[in-house]
């Protein structure tokens, strides 16, 4: 390889550096393979708890694909002081899952979309004016942040590598070797590709999982047939309603949303950049989440928030090009224009996804924590991290702890650690002494 090409595909590692387009898409292809199936989930579930039809499901999961594309662009590439300007890739958050199904299935689904209209303005506003509260989310905080949402995420890869929570087969001997062969093709990959191809491992581990998949009898084609080959996206395909009990219990789940978005846009800097976030960028981020999420809610679809799993994708691979990840957001584009095309994607079985994800997860519990130790680990910061993450993924592994709370307490905490660690972290920062070392010495 030439010298110049070597130094254009070696751009990759840079935020804004030049990447031919042949050598952009693979690792663009990569970021959409990696959360396609967990992007449209969500849809599915939330469409089934609110009676929508096969045929509203299909024309969300189209939606979807084209806001999040559009969304993507704008956190890579700001607008105004909307947008983070870093290889941010945006999907549809399980963060909203149990509280919309049961407001789908009480209120309907009409009711879904005036709340996320309303939260999702809520949420941008208070990003563009981020400057005034982000101060206390110190570093500490982010970190605490960082390590739930990477202990979160293991069970989602556990649950795909079994074949997908819910599914008939699931924990079945087929999902065992299709979950391993994907990740052993990942891991070799990794370990005896050369330059900067080792980074596509998670491509190449889909590829051959796939490919197994398919010999297997696994892959479902059947869903092909009577896909349309192109659709444009529809305006306002539900009349929208504005309950307030929707509204309230949404917007607490904006807040915890977040909460995320801090966390991932802090890894994605530490593990991707080696620096910290700016206020800037963690502003242009929530903006985004917010705004983008309320459009989102015009195509009748879900909220579009940060996606955990990509943030791992960049923590293990260092690929942080702008142009590259940009890429990836067209793909996803397309695939909301070209129904076919997302048709296809959607047939990856869910075991291939957790061979290739099980690691990624992994890799942000690491970074939470090196992020951890880059704090300092003084008695004040080992007493946050210990206290927040323990009450955090100790309390929300027996949700029952919180049935004496209202629904809507419940709905926020009993099952999310990530909101619980953040709120516990924030609380132990502002409360513990400064100088709790004095205190212990005297």
């Amino acid at each position: 390889m030439k010298n110049k090409d070597r130094s254009a595909i070696e751009n990759i590692y840079k935020l804004d550096g030049r990447v031919p387009l042949l050598s952009a898409i693979p690792f663009g292809l990569q970021h959409i393979l990696a959360m396609f199936v967990a992007n449209i989930a969500p849809i599915l579930i939330v469409a089934g708890a609110s009676n929508l039809t096969d045929k509203q499901s299909a024309m969300l999961i189209q939606n979807a694909m084209i806001i999040a594309g559009i969304g993507t662009l704008i956190q890579l590439f700001p607008m105004f002081k909307i947008g983070s300007g870093l290889p941010i890739v945006m999907g549809i958050s399980f963060t909203f899952v149990s509280v919309f199904c049961f407001i789908g299935g009480t209120y309907g689904y009409p009711a879904i979309m005036g709340a996320v209209l309303v939260g999702g303005i809520i949420e941008g506003l208070l990003g563009l004016f981020a400057r005034f509260w982000i101060p206390i989310i110190k570093p500490i905080v982010s970190a605490s942040v960082v390590t739930a949402i990477g202990f979160s995420l293991l069970s989602v890869g556990a649950s795909s590598f079994g074949g997908g929570s819910g599914s008939e087969n699931f924990g079945s001997a087929k999902n065992w070797i299709l979950g391993s062969v994907t990740l052993l093709a990942c891991i070799l990959f990794h370990i005896f590709a050369k330059s900067f191809l080792k980074q596509l491992s998670v491509l190449f581990g889909l590829v051959v999982g796939y490919i197994v998949a398919v010999c297997m009898g696994m892959v479902d084609f059947s869903g092909l047939s009577d896909t349309n080959i192109i659709s444009l996206p529809q305006f306002l395909p539900f009349e929208m309603e504005f309950n307030l009990n929707a509204i309230i219990s949404v917007v607490l789940i904006f807040m915890v949303s977040a909460t995320e978005t801090i966390g991932d846009t802090s890894a994605l800097a530490s593990t991707g950049l080696n620096r910290e976030a700016t206020t800037k960028e963690i502003s242009g981020s929530l903006a985004c989440d917010g705004f983008i999420s309320s459009i989102s809610s015009l195509f009748g679809c879900l909220p579009i928030t940060s996606f955990s799993q990509n943030v791992g994708l960049v923590a293990m691979t260092k690929v942080v090009n702008r142009f590259a990840i940009a890429t990836g957001a067209a793909i996803m584009i397309l695939a909301g224009i070209f129904p076919i095309f997302g048709a296809v994607l959607a047939t990856l079985p869910d075991a291939v996804l957790g061979g290739c994800t099980i690691m990624m997860f992994g890799t942000i519990v690491v970074s939470g924590l090196q992020m951890i130790g880059k704090c300092g680990y003084s008695q004040r910061n080992i007493t946050i991290v210990a206290l927040s993450l323990s009450i955090g993924i100790g309390f929300t592994q027996v949700p029952e702890l919180f049935d004496i709370f209202p629904q809507i307490v419940r709905n926020v905490f009993a099952e999310n650690c990530v909101a619980v660690v953040f709120l516990v972290s924030i609380i132990l920062n502002l409360v513990l002494p400064k100088d709790m070392e004095n205190y212990i010495e005297d």
